[in-house]
């Protein structure tokens, strides 16, 4: 039995949350994002920034402190790691016995 490796950067519950909500939407923003995946805001700041650092996701900002807005997209790049993680994580328990 052989598995897979599992990309690390989404094998993480909060990156996976976001990076799955994205995958079927044009872009989201942090209120969004945030109320969908249950996390606290300084917690999905640093998932965020993690995964636009991996290139998963694009980030736009606008305005400054309380008025900022901030939407995610993701990338093909990241699009392709969702990919090959589900892919790779499925292997896991299609293995015969």
């Amino acid at each position: 039995m052989e598995f897979k490796d599992l990309d690390p950067i989404l094998h993480n519950e909060l990156r996976l949350r976001v990076m799955a909500a994205l995958d079927s939407l044009d872009n989201a923003d942090f209120v969004y994002l945030k109320g969908i995946t249950k996390a606290t805001a300084g917690n999905l700041s640093v998932q965020i920034t993690n995964l636009e650092e991996a290139g998963y996701i694009k980030v736009s900002r606008s305005g400054e402190g309380r008025g900022s807005h901030t939407v995610c997209r993701i990338t093909a790049k990241g699009a392709s790691a969702l990919l090959d993680y589900q892919r790779a994580l499925l292997s896991y328990f299609s293995q015969k016995k």
